[in-house]
């Protein structure tokens, strides 16, 4: 039996995705280019923190949390599971999930997998590390604030706007890790799944 190795590319385009409202738009500005007879092309960006797919640490919505640059990079990889989800999940739903799920959780909503307060609470009280969602922010609007909050102080790093359109659930290996940014709440990431696939 070979045993192969299938790599996932879950992120969004960083510099084309949209942008969460109320954040600044992303600009691109040409320093250098060959065709107007520099010799290299340079460009230089302009992006929030929380654009494309990317990672909020716990000071995102916590002064005591921990930025970005000091979270343990054994948080942004490891064994993963990925669930299919509709909607909204309250605390009961997790709890369900989570009976079957790794130590780093991405949820697949179509764009529209959140998380409530009463879930985050759940996932607080769990051992779990990481979660994850292929919509823009893990909380519904109406509990954006909480859910964040309790995710924060419980240090769970979240893992937002990933594309999970040709993943199927099951579990594999997660690569996550977020550029460096020494003191920031949050950073863009360049997320990768690893899947072992059987043959002859």
């Amino acid at each position: 039996m070979v045993h192969s190795l299938i790599i996932h590319d879950i992120s969004r385009d960083t510099l084309t995705c949209k942008v969460f409202d109320g954040d600044p738009k992303t600009e691109v500005t040409k320093v250098k280019s060959i065709k107007n007879g520099d010799d290299y092309n340079l460009s230089a960006i302009s992006i929030s923190t929380h654009t494309g797919t990317h990672i909020d640490s716990p000071l995102h919505f916590s002064d005591d949390g921990s930025p970005i640059s000091k979270m343990r990079l054994n948080t942004f990889t490891g064994k993963c599971t990925v669930v299919s989800v509709s909607g909204i999940l309250t605390g009961e739903d997790m709890d369900k999930i989570l009976a079957h799920s790794r130590k780093k959780l991405l949820l697949h909503g179509n764009g529209k997998a959140f998380v409530t307060a009463f879930a985050a609470r759940v996932l607080a009280d769990s051992d779990v590390a990481m979660i994850g969602t292929d919509a823009q922010s893990i909380a519904p609007e109406f509990d954006e604030n909480e859910t964040h909050k309790i995710l924060a102080e419980a240090g769970i790093a979240i893992l937002e706007n990933l594309d999970l359109s040709d993943i199927s659930d099951g579990d594999y290996e997660l690569f996550a890790f977020p550029i460096k940014l020494g003191g920031l709440e949050a950073a863009p990431c360049r997320a990768i799944l690893f899947e072992q696939e059987r043959g002859l």
